[in-house]
């Protein structure tokens, strides 16, 4: 096996049982400018073992320009992030080829390389690789380009954890923080909990008397009651079974307090959905958005149409994607294996159940179904319907559509035509099979999301029906079509009793008079980009409102979750909107963002997780904790509530413990480090963690040197490593440079 690979590193799949395993590793080697004055990196894949039966190497990465350096070797291109090597050195009788490939952009972490590494033989079958990341911290070179390093300095980490360690936490500080909390006398030890229903005008006012002698818990509703009873089993757990006597009042700021799931980049059972479900509620959320259909994949079963599962849901190795998607993030290039991210949907009656659990929990399930863009894996699967049927009747496209138009996932074949006829026929059938099932779970639906964003500039120009539709209703362009389609969405639901949620665009962007006519139909716009573009003047969500559309806040620069932690290189996320702590969603305050206007709603605070970086369940909850708890308290209270010491303090003392005993990853901060007179000192933001580290420059483990004291440098010391351990997480290694 490879030397100095990273302890982390897991193989992608086991090998094939016929032939000597081949072994992938891949490394970044650089990120430079290039001849061209444009940035550039240099990754590396290092490919030992039978190549006799390697035809191919494919492998997954963000859709990038590369040239291999070595001419006989070939990059191929199936689908925009779905790559393969070829290589007349495979056929050689070599037991070892090192390919570099120059490839467009910079690498600040490793979310951005290679993942997806399958072998494809001569039969173009896919087959399994062991696939491992050699370690990207070797060199400063291999994440940054010079003036542009995202990383934090430890010496500056040392002194932010000296700021947030001045919090003080009391046995009422969880998250969210209450409206109110006023001590009394003696300690609550046991004794009867007596639920008493009152009045209010809040709806989800509630109040918790706690006394030595017992504990009333009074509520405005039954929901009230219910979440002051979770609320009140989470302080007793996080506190030892005791409490101090107390009279605590809390209500929420906003009705709405969501968060978005993503299913569709990379799967994620029902099983792992209704345990993030059971977390939601612990923290007072009541919205899930539920995210199973984009370009990339279709999750949701749908009666009288099953291609969208059978085709949808599958993706693998394929050069003409007639059976199934071509694979795209992650995977084995086969798209029958089950357990990873790639393949999966939800059945019928999964859903069913689903909906029944969420319901018991107080969590409402808003299903989104994205039209028109992002609709890549339903155009796919209703061609594949009609090659092996021949009914045109739920057909997304027309033959002779030359539009040429590129996603802001770079696909040029992933917007549904608004001028065919199958457009609306699959709409209506997707509806009604999506009410029965609510139906059928005895579960309430309102509202059913449509989407309705990103859809690239030129998607319908070269369609012959979109032109002509355009022509005879005297439209000015496409955002007219697209305002013609979302309108007869609203107009379909409203039909069926339902309202039509969508994101910003479905009004925004338009003639005032176009957003007000399709403003009645709404129950909302997730306001995703809240901040000024362009030439506007205006705040987005004033103009929201002012043509009428309720606002559920839900901001890239603070609660889009899969952003990364930090600009660490081992951390995980793509940065392009900002890099997202717990401080950062804490600080996203809706009341500056999105203030109510006169005659305008802002109903909401949502989260978002999108999942093109996520590879399982336990990554999923590193990114949602404690990132996401920054966004529930600013959902239960708009403005300021925590400083970030105070936040941090009820972080480290009550939710990190209480996620940990629940089963729940979650992210850890990193040890500050820093050089005073010859000693090394180092710093934790929690109380309790532990530090271990290294003065050789090499990635320190649990076994390293615990931190007790103040070290003394050694002679010749380069760089100092530390990494900080805290109720069985670990976190990234920080790094400081010993000046020499």
């Amino acid at each position: 096996m490879f030397k100095g690979l990273i302890a982390s590193v897991a193989l992608a799949a086991s090998v094939t049982a016929s032939a000597a395993p081949i072994e992938v590793a891949w490394q970044n080697l650089m990120n430079r400018v290039g001849a061209d004055g444009k940035a550039e990196y240099v990754q590396r894949f290092i490919i030992k073992g039978d190549l006799s039966q390697l035809s191919r190497l494919a492998f997954n990465q963000f859709d990038r320009k590369m040239t291999p350096v070595n001419p006989a070797d070939t990059i191929g291109k199936l689908l925009p992030g779905y790559y393969y090597i070829a290589s007349s050195r495979f056929g050689e009788g070599a037991d070892s080829v090192v390919v570099d490939i120059v490839t467009s952009g910079t690498m600040p972490q490793y979310s951005y390389g290679a993942d997806g590494v399958h072998g494809v033989n001569a039969a173009s079958q896919p087959f399994d690789v062991e696939f491992v990341r050699l370690s990207g911290t070797e060199r400063p070179e291999q994440w940054t380009l010079p003036g542009k390093d995202r990383n934090t300095p430890a010496d500056k980490i040392y002194d932010q954890n000296e700021d947030l360690k001045a919090g003080s936490v009391g046995a009422y500080d969880i998250v969210p923080s209450f409206k109110s909390v006023k001590l009394g006398e003696g300690t609550y030890t046991g004794g009867e909990k007596t639920p008493k229903l009152i009045k209010h005008d809040n709806p989800e006012f509630y109040r918790l008397i706690v006394t030595p002698q017992g504990i009333t818990i009074e509520g405005a509703s039954q929901k009230a009651l219910y979440t002051a009873s979770r609320t009140l089993d989470k302080l007793l757990r996080v506190n030892g079974g005791t409490l101090p006597a107390a009279v605590v009042e809390d209500y929420p700021d906003y009705g709405y307090r969501g968060v978005m799931i993503d299913i569709a980049r990379n799967y994620q059972t029902l099983d792992q959905m209704k345990k993030f479900v059971d977390v939601m509620a612990d923290y007072r959320l009541n919205h899930l958005q539920f995210h199973f259909i984009d370009d990339e994949a279709w999750r949701l079963e749908i009666p009288g149409l099953p291609e969208l599962t059978e085709y949808g849901s599958r993706r693998g190795y394929t050069t003409d994607e007639n059976d199934f998607l071509a694979q795209i993030y992650a995977g084995d290039g086969k798209p029958t294996t089950l357990g990873g991210t790639a393949n999966g949907y939800i059945s019928r009656q999964e859903f069913i159940d689903f909906l029944k659990y969420c319901a018991a929990r107080g969590v409402v399930v808003i299903p989104e179904i994205e039209t028109p863009g992002h609709a890549r894996a339903a155009r796919k699967a209703m061609e594949a319907r009609y090659r092996k049927t021949g009914d045109a009747t739920y057909r997304l496209m027309e033959d002779g559509d030359t539009s040429v138009y590129r996603s802001a996932q770079d696909f040029g074949d992933n917007v549904m035509n608004p001028a065919v006829p199958g457009t609306y026929k699959f709409m209506e059938k997707v509806f009604d099979e999506i009410i029965a099932m609510y139906k059928d779970a005895g579960v309430p639906l309102e509202t059913i999301h449509i989407g309705g964003d990103e859809v690239p500039h030129g998607a319908w120009s070269g369609s012959p029906s979109a032109i002509k539709f355009m022509k005879e209703n005297n439209m000015k362009g496409e955002s007219d079509l697209h305002a013609h389609f979302v309108k007869w969405m609203g107009q379909a639901l409203k039909e069926r009793g339902l309202k039509m949620a969508g994101w910003q665009e479905i009004v925004l962007g338009k003639e005032e008079d176009t957003a007000k006519s399709i403003a009645p139909y709404l129950e909302f716009v997730n306001l995703w980009v809240p901040w000024k573009q362009g030439k506007e003047t205006e705040l987005p969500a004033i103009v929201a409102q002012r043509v009428g559309a309720p606002i559920v806040f839900s901001t890239a620069h603070g609660f889009y979750l899969d952003q990364p932690y930090s600009g660490h290189p081992d951390e995980r996320g793509l940065g392009w909107a900002m890099i997202t702590d717990e401080f950062t969603s804490l600080d996203a305050y809706p009341v500056h963002q999105a203030p109510v206007q006169p005659g305008g709603k802002v109903i909401g605070v949502q989260g978002q997780l999108w999942s093109e970086t996520v590879r399982g369940p336990q990554q999923m909850e590193l990114y949602l904790f404690p990132k996401m708890l920054g966004m529930a308290e600013r959902a239960w209270n708009s403005d300021t509530t925590y400083t970030r010491a105070q936040f941090n303090g009820a972080l480290g003392k009550h939710e990190l413990p209480f996620l940990a005993k629940r089963g729940v990853n979650f992210h850890m901060r990193q040890p500050g480090v820093k050089i005073e007179n010859g000693k090394v000192l180092m710093n934790s933001p929690y109380e309790g963690a532990e530090i271990r580290y290294t003065l050789d420059g090499s990635d320190p483990d649990a076994n390293s040197t615990l931190y007790t004291a103040p070290v003394s440098l050694p002679e010749g010391a380069k760089q100092v490593r530390a990494r900080l351990y805290y109720l069985g997480k670990e976190s990234v290694s920080s790094m400081l440079n010993v000046d020499k």
